[in-house]
């Protein structure tokens, strides 16, 4: 369980791993460095995040192998609408069903779909990765079992490696593959929740960074709305940033363009310089 302050890093393609990014150097910029946190969660775009901030490269290098065309990882392109998207899993959740029977449609969704190969988008997972070895600190990343719906939070304890978590973490069901680890194959974490804040409980400080922002387009068995309200209630201290009107334009409507990464490192970079500004 997370003590101290923990950052809770959202989903929102590579479009919001630059964002991110830029937002936690332009915090640095401004003298509020929030990634010496003592626990990270990452979540989809979050997971690379946070194993790319606790990989030890300086905020300023991160910036740059995002902001800089010429530094950037080689990305397989892909479109999304998330309003369309969203509305199909509201219809894959609907229906009465426990947490874990629903989170298992979207697994059998993405079990059926077909995407490029698992071995092409583990290798970009790599590519956009400064270490392949887990972080000494307590970094926490979230997927979904594909075939029993139950979450699973990867950390440098659980024998699997930090390139397959991240992957695992981040693999949008109908878009990209199922990741194989060991006898069983791991969808996005964000299926369950585009943050995943709950798992934040017992933290004296909470600092979310949702690019997906209050109400997000997808579906989400943990909105962010009520579970603020539940870590304030049980005494957490908890910041929100979500992409102010230029880092959504910058964003733009389908965060999976690889295009989108300087432009939204740079709006990022420069709403992280206004400091923390907790959105309402």
């Amino acid at each position: 369980m997370p003590e101290g302050t923990t950052l809770v890093l959202g989903g929102g393609g590579v479009a919001g791993i630059a964002w991110m990014t830029g937002l936690l150097a332009g915090l640095a910029d401004a003298g509020q460095d929030v990634t010496g946190a003592d626990s990270i969660i990452g979540t989809s775009a979050g997971a690379n995040v946070a194993a790319q901030v606790g990989s030890g490269l300086p905020l300023d290098e991160l910036f740059a192998r995002q902001a800089d065309p010429a530094r950037q990882a080689a990305e397989i392109a892909a479109e999304v609408d998330l309003q369309k998207f969203g509305a199909e899993f509201a219809g894959l959740f609907a229906g009465p069903a426990t947490e874990h029977e629903a989170l298992a449609r979207i697994g059998a969704f993405a079990l059926a779909a077909q995407t490029v190969p698992e071995a092409a988008r583990r290798a970009v997972i790599e590519s956009r990765l400064p270490a392949a070895d887990w972080p000494a600190r307590e970094i926490l990343l979230v997927a979904v079992d594909a075939g029993s719906g139950a979450v699973r939070v990867f950390d440098r304890e659980s024998g699997v490696s930090l390139i397959d978590a991240v992957a695992a973490s981040c693999a949008v069901p109908g878009i990209w593959p199922p990741v194989t680890i060991g006898a069983r194959r791991y969808v996005d974490g964000g299926v369950r929740s585009s943050d995943n804040a709950d798992l934040a409980i017992g933290a004296a400080r909470a600092v979310i960074v949702s690019p997906l922002g209050w109400d997000s387009p997808l579906p989400s068995l943990f909105p962010l709305r009520s579970v603020v309200s539940q870590l304030r209630a049980d005494g957490t201290e908890v910041t929100v940033l979500t992409p102010d009107a230029a880092s959504a334009a910058a964003i733009g409507p389908n965060p999976l363009d690889p295009a989108t990464r300087t432009p939204a490192a740079a709006a990022g970079r420069a709403q992280g310089r206004a400091g923390l500004t907790p959105a309402s």
